[in-house]
């Protein structure tokens, strides 16, 4: 909309019905006028300059614009029209910016899109330090799923990874405080705070009946995003890189890291890690795609509203002439799943773990001029071949499952778990002790002499006083132990058959 014309529409727009339709066509006669009398002034000044008379005069073209634009202030006259009715009457005095942020949240929840929210100053400044070196929370990836605040993935060594918390977990209460239907920002802004302060999350895991109760410790979160490291296969080196989200950086340590790895390291392979990243930067993912894939294929394509499907190309002449295979998982999502279908389908190269989060969609941060913004889906991915993933995600070429162990839940105990009991609780100890060597015989969840003798042998090595049950000591050490078990890649299913798959 062009500056000048702001007054005159904002005029227009305290009209309603008739009265601004007239006044529309009154204003557009009067410049249908104005660009004859310049006209006419031209033909005037024959000496050689050509100058208009009025340099502001609206062209055909910004006159049909100032028509389509009071068309839709038009539209918006029955929103004054409520505004000015709730100003005026409402029983109680209410705020004029509470009224024009709420109908402005109206409209995006009628879009019916998790990903496209509002944010107003103070939440964009607060959520403007999650690009910044570090920030201050439990370190956790979360959007709306089904109504619901949901984890797409934690960050690694974070404290939600330490609490055990995992993709897919949903947050129902937070401190006590329901938040089902609360917008997404204002539920992180919550669960956010200061470094060593506590925060309770009620959890809902798929697959449990009971809810859990997750204290976090919040800490320093470290924007840190790539990690490598090399393993020795059968007298072959292979570079392992992971990326933990896609951020500002990213691209460019992720390139410090490939050249490392291939001019110092001099690898015969590469495995590429995204499992538990939750996405980011387009940009970031688009150019550690073009170290890889080649100028004959697409790397992604974007799908515009109209239903335009637009190919993106890197300017890579040759690939690689090393093998390459991708980790997945759940908590891979959005740039995650651009990079691993573009691996596969245009680079054809494995996909190794289980299947994708699921999210084929691309945000943009609009500013709204006042310090807020509008974060706005504006449009679809699609994988190289055609594909939209979304709600779908993307599956493995070669399947991988992690030890029973790593889905283990936390255990809660407000009375020691002991013989003869059943339940949940008592499943995931069941599951923790048999995934560090300690065969309880089942993990039905039903508490039997094996599980007692189980529980005993654990609480004699790590000098727990021997009872037999489970009460929150002994709990406490068994979920110790299991964390250190997970983060072993003694005990990496995945890594190890990407490995595997490598240099076959």
């Amino acid at each position: 909309m062009k500056g000048r014309n702001v007054a005159i529409l904002f005029f227009v727009a305290m009209l309603f019905g008739a009265g601004m339709a007239y006044a529309g066509t009154q204003i557009v006669e009067k410049a249908d006028s104005a660009d004859q009398e310049t006209e006419e002034n031209d033909q005037i000044d024959e000496d050689g300059d050509n100058r208009s008379q009025d340099n502001s005069q609206p062209s055909e073209e910004e006159k049909l614009e100032l028509i389509e634009d009071y068309r839709q202030m038009g539209a918006f006259s029955k929103v004054l029209q409520a505004y000015s009715i709730i100003q005026n009457n409402y029983v109680e005095d209410v705020k004029e910016e509470e009224l024009i942020e709420g109908a402005i949240q109206g409209m995006l929840d009628t879009l019916d899109d998790p990903y496209s929210v509002y944010m107003d100053k103070e939440t964009v400044e607060q959520f403007n330090d999650a690009i910044e070196s570090s920030f201050e929370g439990i370190g956790a990836e979360v959007s709306i799923v089904d109504g619901r605040v949901t984890i797409v993935a934690p960050i690694k060594d974070s404290p939600a990874e330490k609490a055990g918390l995992k993709p897919n977990d949903q947050i129902i209460e937070v401190d006590g405080e329901n938040i089902e239907g609360m917008d997404l920002y204002d539920a992180v802004l919550k669960i956010r705070g200061e470094k060593g302060t506590p925060v309770t999350l009620t959890i809902k895991r798929p697959g449990t009946e009971e809810l859990l109760e997750v204290e976090v410790i919040r800490d320093t979160i470290p924007i840190e995003t790539v990690y490598t490291s090399i393993k020795e296969v059968n007298g072959q080196t292979a570079g392992i890189i992971e990326i933990t989200s896609f951020s500002e950086n990213t691209a460019a340590d992720f390139s410090s890291a490939l050249k490392k790895l291939e001019e110092e390291e001099q690898i015969d392979g590469l495995v590429i890690d995204v499992r538990g990243n939750p996405g980011g930067l387009f940009t970031s993912v688009e150019n550690i795609l073009g170290h890889f894939i080649t100028k004959d294929d697409p790397y992604v394509q974007i799908e515009k509203r109209d239903g335009e499907k637009v190919p993106y190309y890197s300017d890579l002449n040759e690939g690689k002439d090393y093998p390459i295979a991708v980790l997945i998982d759940e908590g891979s999502a959005s740039a995650s799943e651009i990079l691993a279908a573009a691996m596969n389908e245009a680079g054809d190269y494995p996909l190794v773990g289980t299947k994708t989060f699921g999210k084929g969609t691309v945000q943009q941060a609009i500013p709204m001029g006042d310090g807020s913004d509008i974060k706005l889906t504006i449009y679809k991915w699609l994988t190289p071949e055609g594909n939209w993933i979304h709600e779908k995600g993307i599956e493995p070429t070669v399947p991988v499952e992690q030890p029973e162990f790593f889905y283990a839940n936390p255990i809660q105990v407000e009375e020691s778990l002991s013989s003869d009991m059943t339940g949940d609780q008592i499943a995931s100890a069941q599951l923790m002790l048999k995934g560090i060597g300690y065969d309880p015989g089942r993990t039905d969840g039903y508490f039997d002499d094996k599980t007692e003798q189980a529980v005993k042998a654990f609480q004699q090595d790590q000098g727990l006083q021997v009872t037999g049950q489970i009460d929150n000591r002994t709990a406490s050490v068994l979920e110790q132990q299991i964390v250190e078990a997970v983060r072993s890649e003694e005990n990496d299913r995945q890594l190890k058959k990407a490995l595997e798959v490598l240099f076959q």
